[in-house]
């Protein structure tokens, strides 16, 4: 039976509040309708990654019915799908190129094999497809004049993407995947054998430092886009690289001992962080009274 877009965007809510566990508390910064928006791109993104994620010789057949789904979806053909009536009603809304969904499925299937990475272009090219894409829809919904902002949110997936990548290095290896580049284990005298067994020596926090520095050198770059999208956007924004930011500084925090209990932000944190986004937010608004 066809789903309604309401119960479509309320299926898309429940995914989010249950399963965003960084993304969702700052999505609560935004108004109602960029928020169910921003839910309908998650869920989509959610079922893609599970979709990788799941084991077994078909995941390749199951990502394309599923491009093959949001291509008849762009066409107002739903099927019996609970997240492409809410996804694609964000999209007409905030008018976000279909282009970046298509992207954002290549990088899915990136995953779909044991993943190495030569060079950090070649992690780069990875970074950017499953997540700065990710950031390049989100400007869409934020909304932005300023072509900059392109740039910008390109750099500031990268940062997240990095982040993610140091935090989840020991649970990646275990399942075949490292997205460190292997001219990096080189450089510093660290072998994937080791990261798989979670060996932490001087080696490692060396690499880990200089792994560190160049995620902080994405966000550093990645800062003007908080003022380049419309102002009841920038504390969604400013909430997101502030989990993100913490989530590497944790992991200074526990001296790059990522292979041995993981980096986080606790929960009542990141509901702070997102309390203390709106407040600024409102302070702004009433200064310019």
């Amino acid at each position: 039976m066809p789903v309604s877009l309401a119960e479509s965007y309320q299926f898309c809510s429940q995914v989010a509040r249950t399963q965003a566990k960084n993304f969702y508390y700052s999505f609560l910064c935004l108004p109602d309708a960029k928020r169910a928006a921003m839910c309908a791109v998650y869920a989509w993104m959610r079922h893609s990654d599970d979709i990788s994620d799941d084991g077994g010789e078909a995941r390749a057949d199951r990502m394309l019915r599923w491009r093959q789904a949001f291509d008849r979806a762009m066409q107002g053909d739903y099927s019996d799908s609970s997240v492409m009536p809410a996804l694609h009603d964000a999209i007409r809304r905030y008018s976000i190129p279909p282009r970046y969904f298509h992207e954002l499925i290549d990088g899915t299937e990136m995953d779909l094999e044991p993943t190495r990475y030569e060079t950090f272009q070649d992690t780069y090219r990875y970074c950017y497809h499953v997540a700065s894409v990710v950031g390049l829809v989100c400007i869409h919904v934020f909304e932005f004049e300023d072509p900059a902002a392109i740039q910008l949110a390109e750099w500031n997936g990268i940062a997240f993407q990095l982040t993610n990548i140091l935090r989840d290095l020991r649970e990646d290896a275990g399942l075949g995947r490292i997205y460190l580049p292997r001219e990096d284990l080189v450089r510093f005298g660290y072998s994937e054998g080791e990261l798989v067994v979670g060996v932490q020596n001087s080696a490692f926090r060396a690499l880990m430092e200089f792994e560190v520095t160049r995620a902080r050198d994405y966000y550093d770059r990645a800062a003007p886009l908080v003022g380049l999208i419309h102002g009841d956007s920038r504390p969604c924004l400013k909430a997101m690289r502030a989990i993100y930011g913490g989530i590497l500084e944790s992991i200074v925090r526990k001296e790059y001992r990522v292979l041995s209990s993981r980096a986080r932000v606790p929960t009542w944190k990141k509901l702070w962080i997102a309390g203390s986004a709106l407040v600024e937010a409102r302070g702004a608004q009433g200064g310019l009274h």
